[in-house]
């Protein structure tokens, strides 16, 4: 299922259609998920989603409508089976971004958080800055499935490091692609491991770019606890929208 949360339904309109795309696309169904809370009834909430629908009827639409702080995000993707999930901000203010961002911490799905000034996500071109870390490679099933469902061209952005990890990974993912036979290029960036997401999302607004494949933060360390993680500087800054993919510590392990 591809989930839309949705805050404040009056404004919705250009998630509601990024979200259908999507769903149409992936061949998967449309969730549309909010919380109610004293000042709206469940029933009036439901019926407001389902007046956002009327350009979809050959969807399969589910519509999600629970009590707020009943539930945490993370445990309703997982109830709900979600495989996609389209956050629709109704603010870009550093603090609704880092709102969101503690919300999806948990949750082992792609998710993208769609600021109010986006329009209709167009992923026929996607950008994916590939670092030093192992848990990048976790972007290629991503990238492939637009590849494989949108036709997107995907480039694969390898930093300039001294080291071969990065290029190791790229490697990998190129791989994947080859696989499902999906139209790439690899590119080395003009920065390192540790500035190469800046200059992606930099070159997507450049390029028009539809779409930035990002690693969150796997830890928050002091830094990111007192001025915020890399994530939420790079999302609210670009005009690109940005999928974040949470690193999985459950699938590595230490090897002696």
């Amino acid at each position: 299922m591809v989930l839309l949360y949705v805050q404040h339904s009056a404004t919705a309109a250009v998630g509601v259609q990024s979200a259908a795309l999507l769903a149409v696309r992936f061949g998967k169904p449309l969730g549309l998920l909010a919380f109610a809370d004293a000042a709206d009834s469940a029933e009036r909430l439901e019926a407001d989603l389902h007046g956002l629908l009327a350009d979809w009827p050959e969807l399969d639409v589910k519509v999600f409508v629970y009590e707020k702080n009943a539930c945490t995000l993370g445990d309703l993707c997982e109830e709900l089976e979600a495989s996609f999930l389209l956050v629709q901000m109704t603010g870009s203010r550093q603090r609704d971004i880092q709102r969101q961002l503690n919300a999806c911490r948990e949750l082992r799905i792609p998710y993208l958080l769609y600021k109010p000034d986006f329009t209709v996500l167009n992923p026929d071109k996607v950008l994916v800055p590939v670092t030093f870390l192992e848990e990048e490679y976790e972007k290629a099933q991503f990238a492939s499935a637009f590849g494989r469902f949108f036709s997107s061209r995907i480039l694969l952005l390898q930093p300039n490091d001294y080291g071969s990890k990065a290029e190791r990974t790229v490697g990998k993912i190129a791989a994947l692609l080859d696989k499902f036979q999906v139209a790439y290029s690899i590119e080395r960036a003009r920065t390192d491991s540790f500035k190469v997401e800046r200059q992606a999302v930099r070159r997507a607004v450049d390029e028009a770019y539809g779409l930035v494949l990002l690693s969150a933060s796997r830890d928050y360390g002091l830094d990111d606890l007192l001025f915020g993680p890399k994530e939420l500087h790079l999302v609210r800054c670009s005009p690109v929208p940005i999928l974040l993919i949470n690193p999985r510590g459950d699938l590595y392990s230490l090897c002696d």
